[in-house]
């Protein structure tokens, strides 16, 4: 028994290097025959001795696992966007911003972007646990079994890997399988698909494991995310990972300076078109891990890496008619109807015109020949006017002074780019574009109630409001259209779930205008409870760090409305969170209320991310740049020469690690 179990394992270990050289290093040292005939003696194998399964089995990347509801899993650390960038001046501005920040040379990875979906990865002890789509950022869908039948995912790392960490990259389809797949589907009579990117994310969620399994995709790799990785630089990280045995692209190179990226940039604009996967940009990261630790996140992309997009991408299609949408704050938004043209790989019919300035600047007319772009923004613009294809019968376009949805009146304040419909409470597409922001994922997350189910649940009058949904029934919703029994069942039992989502989150659900996520955590955190929100004047709104004039009046104005309290009021009824729990506010303290702390080196007993959540946790302010401004440093190993000595000529005092935990730990304040 005992030989046969090693026969076992010599097998899987001779498969899964065999499948590393044909798939990561494009150097296959068997032939497909060959493999087949392991493969097929492993899975006999496996079939007589069932005590010996190995969930990362070689054999197991066939699939065949069916998933009729992928599971939403929290990302252990949040996935963020990039910024963009589209010139040398945006990127010669970023380095100022980041010499600024940190001491010393700086040195850049420079990446190649690859067009695909998002992907994390998690191993523990070398073997493949978890595979998370990117989501919102904070969570995703638990895609596993479909990710396991990637060739180039490998299941059992080699070498000195760490216990236990997270690898990033992108889910894509090389042109040739993608053209191939679109052959077999013509020949079958059926419409080709439209471009790889979308197909790569589309196969991820396919409920047979065993149809992703014949899709030609791979998976990138390109970034290391936990603790104690054995790894200093980034492009350290890229050169360990692909001898773990990740599929890492070797395009990478090391910069010293903007002239050497964007020579790097200038080398990929053209040489890109012979790559076998669709590429937009190149990803510029500062190497330094430390320095990237030092440079930090803003709310929504690392401060230490910078997207540079290629141009875009420019098509002339012919503007059918501009119509006009209402948002939930009222924003009425100009829309371009095309005649529809391939653009990017897609079919546009539709672009944003942005506001009555826009159409006024560029003198967009119906009828009118249009420059269509599709650049880092997701919806494509119109970025002029085709002149000498005008006809002699246009007249200028004329603004709506109307809602196209209620017919109300519309304003205009002064300042504002936008035309807005008054009318709160009874414009259908404000009403339900409300509840709609309320459900999503980053606010209320209500599982099983989709955008069209609101807009549905509306138009029936079961509900006016986002409070009206926890009065919902089982049988209100049931006869709605496409509306199932289990369907119903998941969309009620997701309303009563909600009301656990944190106070922060339902703050931002409650669609405050001006108020997105970052603003309503720091709200929350300063106020602790809607009460106490409610009850701030203006003066003391303004007090709050990075909340303005305009936000403040807008959350004024928001608390004036009695329709608004009386929502507010019967959302407490039905148990939604409207305060910071006694759990969560267990270990904070306003010790260090009103102080700007800068936190610079690295440290031995605690991460910088939980250094900075301490600080926030007891009132103060986490800074990246020391001023005269700031309170004092917590310094670690390794702080920079430069940021010593700034923080000393300004007499700011510097205090280690074990010292500031110390005065956390016994409640003292640091101004005594």
């Amino acid at each position: 028994m005992k030989d046969i179990k090693q026969h076992i394992v010599n097998l899987r270990n001779e498969l899964r290097e065999h499948n590393y050289n044909y798939y990561v290093l494009d150097n296959p040292t068997i032939s497909d025959f060959d493999f087949d005939i392991k493969l097929k003696e492993l899975q006999a194998l496996e079939e007589a001795h069932p005590e010996f399964y190995d969930a990362n089995s070689p054999t197991q990347r066939v699939g065949g696992e069916v998933t009729k509801n992928f599971e939403t899993v929290k990302h252990e650390y949040r996935m963020y966007s990039l910024d963009n960038s589209y010139s040398k001046e945006d990127l010669l501005d970023w380095e100022k911003r980041i010499k600024k920040l940190v001491d010393g040379d700086v040195q850049y990875t420079c990446e190649l972007k690859y067009d695909g979906a998002s992907i994390s990865l998690t191993y523990e002890n070398g073997q493949l646990v978890r595979a998370v789509t990117r989501g919102d950022g904070f969570q995703g869908d638990d895609v596993t079994a479909n990710v396991k039948t990637i060739k180039s995912v490998p299941l059992q790392l080699k070498g000195d890997y760490p216990s236990k960490f997270d690898i990033r990259g992108e889910i894509v389809l090389p042109f040739e399988g993608f053209n191939k797949m679109n052959e077999d589907r013509v020949a079958n009579g059926e419409e080709p698909y439209r471009n790889p990117r979308n197909t790569a994310s589309g196969s991820l969620k396919l409920q047979d494991s065993a149809e992703v399994a014949k899709r030609p995709l791979e998976c990138l790799l390109y970034n290391l995310t936990g603790v104690n990785l054995g790894v200093s630089t980034q492009f350290e990280s890229l050169e360990k990972a692909r001898f773990w045995g990740f599929k890492v692209p070797n395009e990478a190179v090391l910069a010293s300076s903007v002239d050497e990226v964007l020579e790097f940039i200038n080398l990929w604009d053209t040489k890109r078109h012979e790559l076998p996967y669709e590429t937009d940009g190149v990803v510029i990261k500062v190497n330094n891990l430390q320095h990237q630790d030092e440079l930090g996140y803003t709310a929504k992309a690392p401060r230490w890496a910078m997207a540079y997009k290629f141009k875009a991408e420019q098509v002339s299609t012919v503007l059918n008619k501009i119509t006009y949408q209402v948002g939930r704050t009222g924003a009425i938004t100009p829309v371009a109807n095309l005649e529809p043209v391939e653009l990017a790989g897609t079919t546009v019919k539709r672009a944003s015109i942005h506001n009555a300035d826009q159409i006024e600047k560029l003198d967009i007319r119906e009828g009118d020949t249009v420059f269509v772009e599709k650049g880092g923004e997701i919806i494509p613009k119109i970025i002029g006017v085709d002149f000498t294809k005008r006809s002699t019968n246009s007249k200028p376009t004329t603004y709506i002074s109307h809602c196209p949805e209620c017919h109300t009146k519309l304003v205009r304040t002064e300042g504002d780019a936008k035309h807005y419909c008054p009318n709160y409470n009874g414009c259908a597409p404000q009403i339900i574009g409300r509840i709609q922001h309320y459900i999503s994922r980053k606010a209320m997350d209500i599982d099983g109630l989709g955008g069209e189910t609101v807009a549905l649940l509306v138009k029936a009058g079961l509900i006016k409001n986002y409070s009206d949904l926890y009065e919902l029934t089982k049988e209100d919703v049931i006869p709605l259209e496409r509306m199932a029994e289990k369907s119903a069942d998941n969309l009620i039992n997701g309303i009563k779930a909600s009301v656990a989502i944190p106070f922060e989150r339902v703050l931002y659900a409650i669609g405050i205008r001006y108020v997105g996520e970052t603003v309503a955590k720091k709200l929350a955190k300063h106020y602790k409870s809607i009460d106490n929100l409610m009850d701030a004047s203006q003066e003391d709104l303004e007090q709050v760090d990075e909340i303005g004039i305009k936000i403040a009046e807008s959350v004024k104005q928001f608390f004036a409305s009695e329709e608004n309290i009386s929502i507010i009021n019967r959302l407490r009824q039905f148990g939604v969170q409207l305060q910071i729990s006694e759990e969560e506010l267990k270990g904070q303290t306003d010790v260090l209320k009103g102080q700007s702390i800068v936190v610079s080196g690295v440290f031995e007993h605690i991460t910088r991310t939980e250094l900075k959540k301490l600080i926030e946790d007891n009132g103060g302010k986490v800074s990246s740049s020391i001023s005269s401004k700031t309170s004092f440093v917590v310094a670690g190993d390794k702080m920079g020469p430069s940021k010593k000595e700034k923080a000393e000529n300004l007499g700011i005092p510097l205090i280690n690690e074990i010292e500031f935990l110390q005065k956390i730990k016994n409640n003292i304040n640091f101004n005594d």
